[in-house]
Order: C-alpha cells, then sequence, then structure tokens
C-alpha cells in the first residue's frame, strides 16, 4: 500500500480495503468514515501483503463491541475468500476457535509453508479485487463462480428500518423526570431529599416491508433479491412478500438460518415464478389483507421490480397512493435503472414513481448496498422535489 498501492484489475488497493469497509457498514456493523481511515493507516503501518495483518488491522480498527466480531468475521471470510487455516503468529501450532477461522483463498499453486508462519501469496488487494469489482457488476453478468461469491456476501447483510421513539420509556441519566420511580425513591429514603429519576424513549428500527416481484422479466435477478431478503428476515423486523400473479408471504420460508434451504422453501411456496406481473391488484390485496391493518402503517415499504405492469397502469398509481399516506417512506428499487439511457416510461413505473420517495438501482451488490443505507435512513436516491419521508 503505501504511496503508490498495488493495483489489480484496474482496483487500486486503498479502493479494495474500503470496498470491504463498506461491506462491513452493510452488514451492520458501524464503520464509520473516521474508523475507515484508521483501517487503512494500520493496515499501511503494518504489511498490507499479509491476511493476518490485515484482518488484525480491521478488527482492531473498525469492530466497536462485542456485537460487532460476528459480522466482521463473517463479512472477513465472504470478501477475502476464507479456506479454514487460522490466523497466524501463533507461536505454538494448536487448534484454532472456531470463531478465528478466516484467512484468504490461496492463490492457485501457492505454496504452503510447512512451520506456523503464513504461507506466501499474492497480496491481499490482489485476493481481494476480484469482490471488489464484483461488487459494481450486474447479477445477470455472473458466472458460477462469481454467483457463489455474491451468496456469500448477501448472507452477512443486514437491514434495518432507520429508528423512531416509541412509547415506551427506559431509565436514563437524561429527559424527562420519572415520577413514579422518583416518589418511589423518595418513600424509600422515608421522605428524605434523594436524586430526581429521569427516563427517555425507547429508540426501535421501524418495521421493513420487501415486496419482491419474481415475474418473468425479474427472473435474472429474483435469487440475488431473495437472498438479500433473506438476510433482511434473519436481521430484525423484516416482512417479505413475493409479487408476479400471486401475493405470497415468504416470511416464514425465510427465517431458516441457512440460505440454500430458505430459497428451496421458498421456491416450493411460490406458485407464479416467471409468469406476468399484476402489481396494481397484487398491491390492492397486500394493503387491503395485510398493510391497512398495521403491516404498513409507519414502515418502511421496499418495491423491488423493474416496473412492468400488464394489468391496469391506473390503479397502480391509486394503490401507492395509498401505500403513500400509509407508510413512513416508500422506496422503489429497481434492476434497470442503472442502464445507459434508461428512463421511467414504463406505464407501470410511470404511475407509481409519483408516490415513491426513494427510487434506486438494485441490479449489484453495491446497489443493494445503498438500497440498505436508504432503509436506515440516507437521503440517496430521493425523488426531486420529495424529502426522505415523502414531505
Amino acid at each position: 500500500m503505501g504511496a503508490s498501492p498495488a493495483r489489480t484489475a484496474g482496483v487500486p488497493a486503498d479502493a479494495v480495503l474500503l470496498g470491504f469497509v463498506r461491506a462491513l457498514r452493510a452488514a451492520g456493523v458501524d464503520a464509520s468514515a473516521e474508523r475507515g481511515y484508521a483501517f487503512l493507516r494500520a493496515v499501511a503501518a503494518l504489511r498490507p501483503g499479509l491476511r493476518s495483518d490485515v484482518y488484525w488491522a480491521g478488527r482492531a480498527t473498525l469492530c466497536g463491541g462485542h456485537d460487532d466480531l460476528e459480522r466482521y468475521e463473517r463479512v472477513f471470510a465472504a470478501y477475502f475468500g476464507a479456506v479454514g487455516a487460522p490466523p497466524v503468529r501463533q507461536p505454538v501450532r494448536t487448534a484454532p476457535s472456531p470463531r478465528l477461522r478466516l484467512v484468504v483463498r490461496e492463490a492457485a499453486g501457492a505454496p504452503r509453508a510447512g512451520g506456523g508462519s503464513e504461507p506466501p501469496g499474492p497480496p491481499t488487494a490482489v485476493l481481494a479485487s476480484s469482490a471488489e469489482v464484483l461488487r459494481h457488476r450486474d447479477v445477470t453478468e455472473l458466472d458460477a463462480a462469481e454467483r457463489a461469491q455474491l451468496r456469500r456476501l448477501l448472507a452477512a447483510f443486514t437491514l434495518e428500518g432507520q429508528t423512531r421513539r416509541s412509547a415506551r420509556r427506559r431509565p436514563a441519566r437524561r429527559g424527562e423526570v420519572d415520577p413514579r420511580r422518583t416518589v418511589r425513591e423518595l418513600l424509600r429514603r422515608g421522605g428524605e431529599p434523594a436524586l430526581l429519576r429521569r427516563h427517555a424513549r425507547v429508540a426501535r428500527p421501524r418495521r421493513v416491508v420487501l415486496l419482491v416481484d419474481v415475474s418473468g422479466s425479474m427472473g435474472p435477478y429474483a435469487d440475488a433479491l431473495l437472498r438479500f431478503a433473506h438476510a433482511a428476515v434473519r436481521a430484525g423486523r423484516t416482512e417479505v412478500f413475493t409479487v408476479g400473479t400471486r401475493l405470497t408471504r415468504v416470511t416464514r420460508e425465510l427465517s431458516h438460518r441457512d440460505p440454500d434451504l430458505a430459497m428451496a422453501e421458498v421456491a416450493a411456496a411460490v406458485p407464479d415464478w416467471r409468469g406476468g406481473t399484476r402489481l396494481g391488484e397484487l398491491l390492492r390485496e397486500f394493503l387491503n389483507r395485510w398493510g391497512q391493518r398495521g403491516m404498513a402503517r409507519g414502515a418502511i415499504v421496499v418495491l423491488l421490480s423493474d416496473g412492468w405492469e400488464r394489468g391496469d397502469p391506473e390503479l397502480l398509481g391509486r394503490q401507492m397512493r395509498r401505500l403513500h399516506a400509509l407508510a413512513h417512506q416508500v422506496v422503489w428499487a429497481n434492476p434497470r435503472k442503472a442502464r445507459p439511457g434508461y428512463a421511467p416510461l414504463a406505464a407501470g413505473m410511470a404511475a407509481a414513481l409519483p408516490s415513491v420517495d426513494s427510487f434506486v438501482a438494485g441490479h449489484s451488490l453495491a446497489a443493494l448496498e445503498r438500497l440498505a443505507a436508504v432503509v436506515r435512513g440516507a437521503r440517496d436516491g430521493a425523488v426531486p422535489g420529495k424529502g426522505a419521508d415523502g414531505a
């Protein structure tokens, strides 16, 4: 690294490491810009060509607590390609802890060292550059090996809605005076003066509802989007529906820990793979059956679709206005938005867009990372003339 970072496939080493930081952020690690800069400095001060140095530099600078460690290790393994050998620098060769089995895939033909030192191989930036390039490639252009790597990275995702203040309160050092706890403290002291007890409202993430289009035109993207939905369901308060010619709730199927098992369950539960698209009718069914009763009220609703509508576009426009009135935020992720010269001229997309707060792409891993940031409250992709909350 240093003054002249090595380049592979046109990707600077610093860009590769920053891509790793962005992947951590998408996985729920609070990897701020300040921590990312500290990570780059730590790697530069050590040996950027050794995966163990990169591993420990990132663990020391990017993890803010115990909860971040598991996410860090999962993303590191997915991003750098773990093979099961432990991080080295141990004076005695002992069986590694399962939580520390994180290294990068060895290059073809790279010799293995017989001792306890790290085997020689290409710099970490070289090994990880493919992951950085992969982040920006369209899902439909990936081969089998790249799709497998994409699935590992998607499995490390997390998706939480921006926080809201709930009606519940908890004890706090600052905030409004809690009269009940204050009076109880006075009684406990026999009427002697006591410190005022205070409480504050509890912040909770908003519910997220994902409506995933599995029609024929969305077939090439369906697997990646459903794996993204699987990671979201595993992470927090998320409901998932598939839309095509029918509306199917698949939250329970996606709750399985194993992504492949979850995909098999979804495949068995969804009867309308690669069929037509009736967005207006199915959105009306969702609102009448679930949304109006509370699932969409105050939630962040994300539609992952290319907007092709075989039904009445005016019906879709009316239902989108209903949805916008109920939800806290409506986000539309369209995989075709990133294509050169794209304009939302399809009848369904044109009818829905006035009721959309944020319109983003959904064709690649980087696009899904941006989508996750929008759901958490970033203003990326805001429709001109609207704020993040649709005002």
